[in-house]
């Protein structure tokens, strides 16, 4: 003996199923981390200029600054422009999985290599955002790294 499920019934269940995957998208997407670029996002669109300006200056180098990953270090060599010359860098790390990967260095170099401990960062993919300044100028790079 097979029992007859009625169309009714038939709506109803197609109906509840409906209401069970939406709700379970919702709460899968409320519990979903979104971490902006930046906490300060509107006042560091504000100063993108400086960010422009600094960029142009880098173009006109005679070439990028350059980054090598070695098993223990990330040796970052900037352009022969600033060999012999005192230079203030900012590096961030950007890491666009999570900001907890996010990693900040403040360096100083006078032959223009900077050496960073490969402990340091994470095993992963990062935007290397560079601002480094010299003799009043500032300059600024943004280059890939992969250190996975």
């Amino acid at each position: 003996m097979t029992t007859k499920i009625g169309w009714g019934t038939r709506v109803a269940l197609l109906y509840g199923g409906f209401v069970a995957i939406i709700v379970i998208l919702i709460v899968g997407s409320m519990r979903q981390d979104f971490d902006l670029v930046s906490k300060d996002y509107y006042a560091e669109e504000i100063a993108y200029q400086n960010t422009i300006d600094a960029s142009s200056n880098q173009a006109a180098l005679s070439a990028p600054a350059t980054v090598a990953i070695g098993a223990d270090y990330v040796t970052i060599s900037l352009p022969q422009e600033f060999k012999d010359k005192v230079v203030n860098a900012d590096l961030h790390f950007y890491s666009p999985i999570s900001a907890s990967l996010d990693r900040k260095f403040n360096e100083h170099t006078d032959n223009g290599d900077i050496v960073l401990k490969r402990g340091n960062l994470k095993n992963e993919r990062y935007k290397l955002k560079m601002n480094w300044e010299s003799e009043g100028k500032k300059y600024y790079q943004e280059s890939d790294v992969d250190l996975k």
